[in-house]
């Protein structure tokens, strides 16, 4: 009886175990794919256990740009399974005094990265459930102690398959860190005197749209106020300067306005964005995204 009482507590761990991590990795990098990096960082992850699951999400954030890194985990994290685990290797201070971790959301993923503000936005909409800082003595590839400045392959891309194979369990990451992660200050939209006010987040690169943080339920708000006709007074601001304004409806598509005209619209992820149809509003009009950027929306008269 004890025996059988044993095999079915085991069973019940490995069971709660394989739950908790799915065996899948993602990666995302500032590393561009023009060399072996990110190749490199793969080949670790495969030699902890050649059965991991590898996958990308970017490689392409443009250089140290943690902001961006922050925005595409916030993207695309929610879309996978619970027990994933992301490395985000977008690492400006790699050998300084910052912290390397292992974050778990709320959500039961697990983003391993510098803490440098990555986790910014994934703290706000999935939440942090704990934080583990990668203890380097157990956590890093052998006889690597040597290399300062690639620790993406050399701890990040190791304790992800170390983790994601349960080769470790995640308490044995390394010691528990407060939730208080760094993060990178940023300004919340709002809807004040019938005027919705936002940022441009990001910039849908392929097409140059602009993705405001101005969210659905927002917007909702705002359409619940009087208006005649689906145009809006669109303004755009960097650093508090005007660069540009004009008028355009807000359509559900590209196609409801002609080729190279301007329009509203709720993009992928349910945020108010801007764009030309068939055309690069970024560009034309030379806009950039951050949080020096502003946006405004009213109803035209």
């Amino acid at each position: 009886m004890k025996k059988i009482i044993t095999h079915c507590t085991l069973f019940l761990f490995i069971a709660i175990s394989a739950k908790a991590q799915n065996g899948m990795i993602v990666f995302q990098t500032d590393f561009g794919t023009k060399d072996g990096a990110v190749s490199a960082m793969k080949g670790v992850a495969s030699s902890v256990d050649m059965h991991l699951k590898l996958y990308d999400l970017t490689h392409d954030i443009p250089a140290y740009n943690i902001w961006e890194a922050a925005y595409r985990l916030d993207q695309t994290v929610p879309y996978w399974p619970a027990g994933t685990v992301f490395v985000s290797v977008v690492d400006p201070g790699v050998g300084t005094q910052r912290k390397s971790v292992v974050a778990k959301t709320k959500t039961g993923h697990y983003i391993v990265t510098p803490d440098n503000g990555t986790l910014t936005l994934i703290a706000s909409s999935l939440g942090i459930d704990s934080v583990r800082e990668i203890d380097e003595v157990i956590n890093r590839r052998k006889n690597s102690g040597a290399s300062y400045t690639f620790h993406g392959r050399d701890v990040y891309a190791y304790t992800a398959a170390r983790l994601a194979s349960h080769t470790i369990r995640y308490d044995q990451v390394g010691s528990a860190l407060s939730t208080a992660i760094q993060t990178i200050p940023f300004q919340k939209a709002v809807l004040q005197n019938e005027t919705l006010k936002g940022t441009i987040a990001i910039l849908d690169i392929q097409y140059g749209n602009l993705w405001s943080n101005i969210e659905a339920a927002l917007w909702k708000n705002f359409q619940l106020l009087p208006h005649a006709s689906n145009k809006l007074m669109v303004r755009i601001y960097h650093q508090q300067k005007i660069v540009y304004q004009g008028t355009m409806p807000f359509e559900n598509t590209f196609g409801a306005v002609p080729i190279g005209k301007p329009l509203a619209y709720l993009n992928s992820l349910m945020n108010i964005s801007v764009a030309l149809n068939q055309g690069s509003f970024a560009q034309q009009y030379k806009v950039g995204a951050g949080n020096d950027w502003t946006i405004t929306l009213r109803w035209a008269p």
